[in-house]
Order: structure tokens, then sequence, then C-alpha cells
């Protein structure tokens, strides 16, 4: 077989130190950042640095003649109710997750231990059966402690990220008084701070996690990675709520003050006449930052857990060969350091000089991490795993090299570049495609509405290719475990892929906070300019996190379908094909739900924000003051309220179905939830970003076309309004809450399999 050139006792040194690094590399882009003071003292930068974009020693402020102390005193203000009304609103929403989390855990124990009858004897192992394993009670004890754990570092993530995010927003502002290239970096650091933090946390808890079950299980390697599972449930059951709670909050916010203000009012974007401009921008926050962040922490937790569960079975768990058996939690050390390479070619290597230069600045992020981890891959492949191996294949072992595996996981890495630049082309408005959306701008909102579903629906072509070839080849290398490496090589780059993702949102409250402290409309416009690259960077980000989803659940659905012991899903067996149809139904009925919501907040937020232009007396003329509070409560009471029913549809499925009807018909659910529910999610994101950045490109007026449907306030830029704000909970609500579904359902079936497996089916039994 060939041993590992890395020893036992060098990897239990190496993933701790790599996740130590992120933390520290993390914390010091904080200090940098935290370097901008939010107070009225001139700045002068260290050593008369004259890099990005600082051409000389002065204020746009100072040259305009305007009042530097009072901008910065207002930025600072305007910070601070933001940050306090995201604050607010997450505690709220953790208060009833939380609720949430104590219940379901108490109901994985009751499951998982009856599957014996809560027996404290050893029992025979579910793949070994000549061995004995740990009882079921452990499994029960194991599996509920790594859920909370899961759930605990997910909503971390989330919190760490909006506080970041909201920290950085008016210091990227006051930064790009300076320039556009030092309000870049500002935004692109606070941005890395995230990523690095949910990387290396994810990674160091998920570690220490499996060195204490170890200490209990000791040889049983089986149970020990089943029990591990948990991990990765708790952390997408939080992003399933921190998704759709933050999107409709955001998105019912965001119409509000879209349609009353642009459409009905003609006034700008984020103007502070507007009452619900407060809530708009928290909502960037508390759903674009903190609900992404845990979204795609789930993401790397299900990954690394279905690589785990297979690994166990396979020759690694079996030879109980420790160095071999962590090579996905080593593929995520590689990328750490990778992601940190990268990171400083945006921040020292490269000058950001112009406006021209943020987008490829950001492509670059993607094309270098991508690149360098390729190498990362074919390193730690050599050193970390034999020259040969078997791989647990459906009940037999599949003989595999190591070479066959580094494929497996640079395709997915790969697969996510491609998936990336296919969305960026389909969304940002460099390209025909949202060109041709806004041109459809001048006949009004319908042929808008028309050309934006057509070019959602396009855009699904390309990425399911690249997914359908990454499953193929990597699954024919390495079966189920080379599919699960492929989304752990797509996520490999989470770091790099969140900063971008968080530098998004974080320049979006820059340029509201720019427009609200009456900033010149230069500044205005290099926040702009920052915003509408991210935009494209935050579709990007959605296009990997569905990308990933998609590999991920298909490797957690062979992980479920093993331990369930089933031989073959057969499709045209009743049981399969109606859990089929049904599966492929949940996407559609979790979106309807979803749509809805962000519908009903809108009206209400629609409906007070009118009723204060109407009955505030000198509000258009901004000589009175809206009243901020009662928005953000509408879309706290209501993003509260109505995350509750898709949570529950997505959660409670799998177990009525499991219980009820059985294995078989819930691997059904699981493939027809899957197919659907990924080309729902990349149409809704993509026709989102594009009718976005549409409206974008009639309001800069960059170009002769773009200048002819313009200017703000023509009938052709209320069109584009319109598809914006139709395309707001696509995008931002139900497009990306879909991945989570796909994988949430799927991560739930493998948690819950031996409960399946021993009790479910009971309406066929009684049949």
């Amino acid at each position: 077989m060939g041993a590992a050139m890395l020893t036992g006792v060098i990897t239990e040194i190496l993933i701790p130190v790599a996740a130590v690094i992120g933390i520290a590399f993390a914390l010091l882009q904080w200090m940098l950042v935290s370097a901008v003071k939010l107070s009225p003292e001139r700045q002068t930068p260290a050593g008369g640095n004259k890099k990005n974009g600082f051409a000389a020693d002065f204020l746009i402020e100072e040259e305009e003649g305007l009042n530097d102390h009072n901008v910065v005193v207002k930025c600072a203000e305007i910070q601070n109710a933001i940050s306090e009304g995201a604050t607010s609103f997450l505690f709220t929403e953790y208060q009833y997750v939380g609720v949430f989390m104590a219940v379901f855990a108490v109901l994985i124990f009751l499951f998982l231990g009856s599957v014996e009858g809560f027996s404290t004897k050893s029992q025979p192992c579910t793949y070994s059966k000549d061995k004995f394993c740990k009882p079921a009670l452990a499994n029960a004890v194991f599996s509920t402690v790594s859920f909370l754990l899961g759930a605990i570092t997910s909503v971390v993530s989330g919190f760490l990220g909006m506080k970041i995010a909201t920290y950085a927003n008016a210091r990227t502002t006051l930064e790009a008084r300076k320039g556009v290239g030092k309000a870049f970096i500002t935004a692109f650091r606070s941005g890395a701070v995230m990523g690095f933090l949910l990387a290396a946390n994810g990674l160091l808890v998920l570690y220490i996690a499996i060195n204490l079950f170890k200490l209990y299980y000791g040889d049983d390697w089986e149970g020990l990675f089943e029990a591990i599972t948990g991990y990765g449930l708790g952390g997408s059951s939080m992003a399933l709520f921190g998704r759709v709670g933050g999107g409709i909050y955001t998105k019912a916010a965001d119409v509000g003050a879209d349609l009353v203000g642009k459409v009905e009012r003609n006034i700008p974007e984020d103007d502070p006449r507007n009452p619900a401009v407060i809530a708009d921008n928290v909502g960037d926050n508390v759903g674009d930052i903190a609900g992404m962040g845990s979204d795609l922490f789930g993401s790397y937790a299900e990954s690394s857990c279905a690589a785990l569960v297979v690994a166990s079975i396979s020759s690694f768990g079996i030879n109980h060969d420790f160095t071999a058996m962590c090579y996905p939690l080593l593929i995520s050390s590689m990328g750490i350091i990778v992601c940190l390479i990268t990171t400083l070619f945006a921040t020292d290597f490269f000058e950001i000089k112009a406006v021209k230069d943020i987008e490829p600045a950001l492509k670059r992020q993607l094309i270098i991490s991508t690149a360098l981890m390729t190498v990362g891959i074919g390193i730690v492949s050599w050193i970390a795993l034999p020259s040969s191996f078997t791989i647990f294949n459906f009940g037999e072992q599949k003989k595999v090299k190591n070479w066959e595996l580094f494929f497996c996981v640079a395709i997915g890495l790969w697969a996510g570049l491609v998936i990336g630049f296919v969305t960026e082309y389909f969304t940002s408005n460099a390209y025909s495609p949202v060109q041709d959306v806004a041109n459809s701008c001048r006949t009004g909102a319908a042929t808008n509405v028309i050309f934006g579903l057509a070019l959602g629906y396009k855009s699904v072509i390309i990425p399911i290719f690249a997914i359908a070839v990454s499953i193929f080849v990597s699954f024919s290398l390495a079966a189920m475990y080379g599919i699960a490496v492929a989304a752990l090589g797509m996520l490999s780059t989470i770091a790099t892929g969140l900063a971008i993702d968080a530098y998004g949102p974080i320049s979006d409250n820059a340029g509201g906070i720019a427009e609200m402290a009456g900033m010149s409309h230069r500044i205005r416009e290099r926040t702009d300019a920052l915003d509408a690259a991210g935009n494209t960077t935050a579709a990007i980000g959605k296009g990997f996190a569905i990308g990933s989803a998609a590999l991920v659940s298909l490797a957690l659905f062979g992980a479920f379908v093993s331990r369930a012991a089933i031989s073959t899903v057969d499709v045209l067996t009743p049981k399969v094909f109606i859990g089929l149809i049904v599966g492929a139904m949940l996407p559609y009925w979790f979106s309807a739900m979803t749509m809805k919501s962000v519908g009903r907040a809108a009206l209400e937020m629609v409906e007070e924000v009118r009723r204060q232009f109407n009955s505030i007396p000198g509000l258009m003329e901004g000589t009175a003051k809206p009243d901020y509070a009662t928005c953000v409560k509408i879309s706290t009471d209501a993003s509260i309220k109505e995350m509750i029913p898709p949570g529950a549809l997505v959660m409670l499925t799998p177990l009525i179905v499991g219980t009820f009807f059985g294995v078989e018909t819930l691997s059904g659910v699981l493939a027809g939830a899957l197919v659907s529910g990924v080309q729902i999610a990349i149409s809704a994101s993509n026709t989102g970003g594009a009718w976005d950045n549409a409206k974008k490109y009639i309001e800069a007026g960059a170009s002769e076309h773009a200048r002819a449907l313009g200017p703000k306030g023509s009938d052709a830029h209320k069109a584009a309004v319109i598809g914006d704000t139709i395309g707001d909970p696509l995008k931002d609500t139900s497009g990306p809450s879909l991945n989570i579904l796909i994988k949430l359902m799927a991560v739930e079936s493998l948690v819950f399999a031996p409960f399946f497996a021993a009790h479910g089916g009971l309406l066929f039994k009684i049949l």
C-alpha cells in the first residue's frame, strides 16, 4: 500500500497551527482596519505613502470647502445606528434559534438513543459485523454534542462577520476621501477578517471535537465519525435560519426603500429622508454577511463530515491511519495558508489606482488562489496519503491511488472557478447579458422582467455541466469519497471567497453612509464603483455556495444510502419515485414561502414609508427627521415570524418521510430536492444579480449606451428599479437559502439514518 510520508504526530501539530495562523492573520487585518479612526482628527498616512490612488495629502472635503469635522461625526453616528440595529436583530433571532437548537438536540438524542432501546451494551459494527462498536446510546450523546458544537460555531461565525462589517463600513467611507484604492483596501481587509476567522474556527473546532471524541471511542472510528456528522447538521440548521431570517429582513427594507424612495418620490438611494434607509443598511449586514457566513461555514462542515464518514469505513479508518484520515482537514489547512498569500496580492503587492482596477483585482484573487491551491493539493496528496489505498463504494472496497484523489479535489476546485466566472459573465454589467437586460428597460418594466428571467434560466447551463463533469470524474476515480473531497476542493479557498463576498455589503454600506452623511458626489461615485464590483463578486460567491452545495449533498446522500443499507436506489419502484417527485417540488414550496414572506413584509414597509412621507411635515424638504426605528421594527418582527415556517418545512421533511415512509422514499426525496433545488438556486441568484447590475449600469452612465438610457429618474431607470426590486428576494432570500435546503436535508437524513434503518417506514409496515 505504501505508507504516507507525513506521520500522525506532525499531522496533529500542522492542523491546529494552520488554524491559529488563520486567526492571527485575521486579527492583524482587523488591527490594520482599526488604524482608520472614526474621530474628527486629521489622518496623515504613515511615511507619506502615496500608494493606492492617494496622489496628494489632502482630502476632497478640504478641496471643496466642506466641514471635515461634521462629516466624520455624522459617519460615526450612522455607523453606530447600523451596528446597534444589526446587533439587536441578531440577538432577537438567536433567542428564537436557541430554543429550536435545544428542542432539536433533544430530538437527536431520543431518536438515536432509541435505535437499540437506550442500551449501554456494545453492539456489532454496522460495516464490520465481526467487530464490536460503542453502543447506540453513545452515538446519540456524541451526535447531540457535535450538533450543538456546529450550531454554536455557525452562530458565532455569522455574528463575528456582522460585527466586523459594521465596524468597517464607515471607515471605508472615510478612506474613500483619500482615493478609491484606500477605500478598497479597507473594505477588502475587513472581508478577509471574516473569511479567515470563519475558515480557521471551523477547522479548529472540528479538529478539537475529533480528538476529544477519540478519548471515548478509541479504535471505534466508525462510531466516532458517524457522531461527528452532527457538526455539519448544527452548522447548516443555524445557517438556514440566518439566511432566511436575514434575507427577509434585508429585502423587506430594500424593497420598501426603493419603491417609495426612488420610484414614487424620486429621491436618491440611501437618502437620509427615506425612513427605511437605516433598516436597509442593517439588512445588508444581517442577511448578506451574517447569513452568508453561517451558510458557507455549514457547507465547509458538511463536506468535511461527508468525507470523514466515508473515510472511516475505508482503508484509512480500518487501518487507523490518522494522517490519511485527516486528509480533508489537511486540505483545509493548506487552503488557509494559500488564501493568506493570495490576500497579500490584493492588499500589498498590487495597487488600485482607478475605478477600472477594482473588478480585475477581485477576479485576480480567485485565479491566484485557485492556481496556488492546485499546487497545495498536490503537495498534501503526495505527503499525507499512501501511494494506494481502498475507498468504500456501496458495500465494496475500491482500490484508489493518491494521484487520483488529487484529481478529485482539483476538479472540484477548478469547477468552482468555472462557476464563478460564468456567474460573473451573466451578472456583471461589463458584459452583454446585463447590458441587454438594461437595454430592455427602454420599453418598460415588463420587457425588463422577461429578459431578466431568460438570462437566469440560461445562466444555469454551464454551471450544471461543470458540476456534472466534476461528479462523473470524481466518482469514477474515488467513488463517493471523491465527490466529498471535490466539494471540499471547491470550498478549500473559502477564506478568499468569503473576503470577496463580504467586501460587497461593506462597500454597499459605505455608499449608504456617504449619502446619509451628505458627502460629495465624487465620494459617492467611488463607493458606487466599489459596490458595483461587490455586487458581481457577491453573485460569484453565491455561485460557489450553490455549486459546492450540490456536491456536498450528493456526497452526504451517498453516505446516507450506505448507512441506511440501501443496495440500490431504483427510480422504477413506486416508493422511490413518489419521493423523487415530492422532493423536486420542495424547493418550489420553500421558495414560495420565502418570496411571500418578503412580499408581506415589504407591503407593510411600503405603507409605513408612504405614511411617514405623507404625515411628517418637512420630511421631503429635509427639515424634519424620519422615524427610522419603526421601519427597523417592521423588518425585525416580520423576519422573526416568517423564518419559522420555511425552517420547519426543511427540518421536519426528512424526519416525517424517514419515519413514516422509510429510507427508500427518503432517498428519492433527497435526490429530487437536489436536482431541482440547484437549478432554481442558480437561476434565481443570477436573475436578481443581473437586474441589480442593469440598474447600476443605467445609474453610472459610464458608456454612451448607458447615458442614452439614463439619467436617474428616467422611465428606463424606473423600469430598471422595478426589475431590481423583484430580483431582491430572488438573489438574497430564496436563491441562497435553497442551497442550504438541499444540504441540510441530506445531512439530517445521514444523522438520523440509524433510526430510519431500524424503525423507519411505519406506514408501509402497517399496510
